[in-house]
């Protein structure tokens, strides 16, 4: 994999053969990363233009924290697009994940209310509904697609946020593929060419439409508020609430759809959590360290600097990867097992420094309640292995986009049926 022979015409060191993109990547990220941290947790890859990889706890805390040397601002560096992934893919404008302190502070801060503990305990009512709905689908029938079950954090961002709940499949289809699906796919083109246009249109629709008449959702929340002292325009708006629909759809999904299958490896475990409910919380975490849903964001390098020993120069590309550092032996005892009672846990999988993820809170809540819906109603679960479907790329997002199952059957819950 690696060859530091001689440093290249640019005078790069170490050079290695890595792409994160990459179906051998795909096929196995942990071993990927691992192989590569433990020869060189600071390294420069050839691949997309040229980029360096941050795969140690060290190497990826520091530069999480020092916005100042590694900047998360959209540039024209790499191309166009956005600016938080390697390659730059075709989105819009992200606020505030887009933007570096100070700026970033006053935006911020606009989002924390709606995203803090307090608020996410309001929301238990609809999360604990849809969660319920989405089980009564299909606990009477034996079988489903665990996959499908698993869209509930997408229709419980899109109603959270004020769109219409009927198009959740759109928004998930559309937020995983830009991420997961590689690139020129038909899956892929769908998404920038058919999907994105149409749930765009959506969103501009809403905003304008709560300009003139505001109800309690979270369009509504940010059409009235102020930056510098003026109103946030249309554009500022989209620019937040589309980064929450990319965030909440995608995220807790990939988390959920690897904790399931891998619960059904791991029957012992299973079992553990279905007796003791109370390891669930912990379980999560350790969850989240495992599998690092999200699994690398990019920086961009501000002025040539040297950076643990690596001459780093201004307009560099870095990938952070918060599920290499997960794994990494120094920070963790027996990083590559799942240990459900590991605390503490520092794990890195909401990212570190100002930018860490903002709607961490909603998704704990969002994987507690399918976590342990589907340990309480389908407790035998049984996984077809040998018909799973993995996410094609998954150098953003893992996890699993079909998951065929099988249980004994059992009785719906809710009285009233959800009309989507």
């Amino acid at each position: 994999m690696t060859d530091t022979s001689q440093p290249t015409a640019a005078g790069r060191c170490p050079v290695v053969h890595f792409d994160h993109n990459s179906e051998a990547h795909s096929a196995d990220p942990a071993g990927s990363y691992k192989r590569l941290r433990e020869e060189h947790p600071v390294a420069w890859s050839e691949s997309h233009g040229g980029y360096w990889v941050l795969s140690g706890y060290q190497s990826v805390f520091e530069a999480a924290r020092d916005d100042a040397t590694f900047s998360s601002e959209r540039n024209t560096h790499g191309g166009e697009g956005l600016s938080v992934v390697i390659p730059k893919t075709p989105m819009h404008f992200h606020i505030p994940i887009e933007i570096d302190p100070p700026e970033f502070r006053k935006w911020r801060k606009l989002v924390n209310p709606i995203t803090a503990p307090a608020a996410v305990e309001r929301m238990e009512t609809m999360v604990v509904k849809y969660v319920t709905w989405f089980i009564d689908e299909i606990i009477e029938q034996g079988q489903c697609d665990m996959a499908e079950v698993i869209g509930v954090p997408s229709v419980v961002t899109v109603d959270w946020i004020g769109l219409d709940p009927k198009d959740w499949k759109r928004y998930a289809f559309a937020h995983r593929a830009a991420l997961a699906e590689i690139p020129g796919t038909d899956n892929w083109q769908r998404a920038i060419e058919v999907e994105f246009p149409y749930i765009n249109a959506r969103t501009w629709e809403a905003i304008a439409d709560r300009r003139a008449n505001p109800t309690d959702d979270i369009i509504s929340y940010f059409v009235q508020q102020e930056i510098d002292g003026r109103p946030l325009t249309d554009d500022e708006v989209f620019s937040i609430v589309d980064l929450l629909l990319a965030g909440g759809v995608a995220t807790t999904a990939s988390l959920v759809s690897n904790t399931v299958v891998w619960l059904y490896q791991n029957q012992d475990v299973r079992q553990r959590l279905i007796d003791d409910p109370s390891l669930i919380d912990k379980a999560i975490e350790e969850f989240l360290r495992y599998f690092s849903p999200t699994q690398a964001l990019a920086r961009t390098v501000t002025g040539d600097t040297e950076f643990l020993g690596c001459p780093m120069k201004e307009g560099d590309r870095v990938l952070l990867s918060w599920a290499s550092a997960n794994r990494d032996s120094a920070q963790f005892e027996r990083p590559d097992e799942v240990d459900i009672t590991r605390w503490p846990n520092r794990h890195t999988a909401f990212g570190i420094g100002v930018h860490r993820c903002a709607g961490s809170n909603l998704g704990r809540f969002m994987a507690k309640e399918l976590l342990t819906q589907i340990l309480t109603r389908m407790p035998d679960y049984v996984i077809d292995l040998e018909a799973l479907e993995a996410y094609p790329h998954q150098g953003t997002n893992t996890g699993w986009q079909r998951i065929p199952a099988t249980y004994t059957p059992g009785p719906r819950r809710l009285t009233e049926p959800v009309e989507l």
